[in-house]
């Protein structure tokens, strides 16, 4: 595994854009688990599988993230910091709309977080069947 250790420089918000960037990345579970791992305590990180058919399928990945936020700690229930994640990947999709517009996308959200900053990335490949565009894009909040 490659060395990260540039990324333990808490509350600097290219290093959580980092983290989320490298979680989007990650190929398997195992991974994930030792990107977290590795990270800690400095940074907090999630991430989630989705895809689907774009338009449709908007409103189901912020949502995941938000739950997948919830669920590995990163964010508390409140209005504040859920409206935080959903803002973060609403935005990191906008960035990607013009290439995913009436296709199908699939692939892996990363969430990150060190201290107020919070930021979710997007790796997805677009298209239909074999024949897929790759996009990534993020999205950084302060809560």
């Amino acid at each position: 595994m490659a060395e990260y250790s540039d990324v333990h420089i808490p509350n600097d918000s290219r290093n959580v854009a980092r983290a989320a960037v490298m979680m989007a990345l990650s190929r398997s579970r195992e991974e994930e688990k030792g990107l977290k791992a590795e990270m800690q305590p400095e940074i907090s990180c999630a991430a989630v599988d989705c895809g689907g058919e774009f338009i449709t399928s908007v409103t189901r990945i912020v949502e995941r993230a938000v739950v997948a936020a919830k669920r590995e700690g990163l964010i508390a229930e409140s209005h504040l910091e859920e409206g935080g994640v959903a803002g973060a990947t609403h935005e990191a999709l906008t960035q990607i709309v013009n290439k995913a517009i009436g296709l199908n996308i699939g692939g892996k959200i990363g969430i990150a977080r060190s201290g107020d900053h919070i930021v979710v990335a997007v790796f997805f490949g677009i298209g239909l069947l074999h024949l897929n565009e790759v996009a990534i894009a993020l999205g950084h909040r302060v809560v």
